[in-house]
């Protein structure tokens, strides 16, 4: 034996790796058609918004999700469910907005600090 592998081997091996590189390929497109279904989900929540939010308090909840964006998607999420129920009258404009991000902000503790 001369140490090199022979035909039967080879197309073992060039099988192996055919094998290998069709695995990443689905692998990749596994996460490709989560990728569109992440975006297609974003595209629905953005016109729903748009559907029920006035120009005023989209401006505002998108100011609100800059400076806390866990903030910003609860509050989403909250518009977004009060929508798919039916809930919604009309448009929330700016002042129910203010309203709605006054009731769904965490209540900020005070703390007296008392010093001897």
């Amino acid at each position: 034996m001369s140490g090199e592998p022979d035909d039967e081997e080879l197309e073992r091996l060039r099988q192996e790796k055919m094998e290998k590189l069709r695995e990443q390929q689905q692998g990749q497109g596994g996460g490709e058609a989560q990728e569109a279904q992440r975006q297609q989900a974003e595209a629905q929540k953005k016109a729903l918004l748009r559907q029920h939010l006035t120009d005023g308090a989209r401006k505002r909840l998108n100011t609100v999700k800059m400076s806390k964006p866990q903030f910003g998607e609860q509050v989403e999420k909250q518009v977004i469910a009060l929508a798919r129920s039916g809930r919604i009258q009309g448009k929330i404009d700016e002042e129910k907005m203010k309203d709605l991000l006054s009731e769904l902000k965490p209540d900020s503790k005070s703390f007296d600090i008392e010093r001897r």
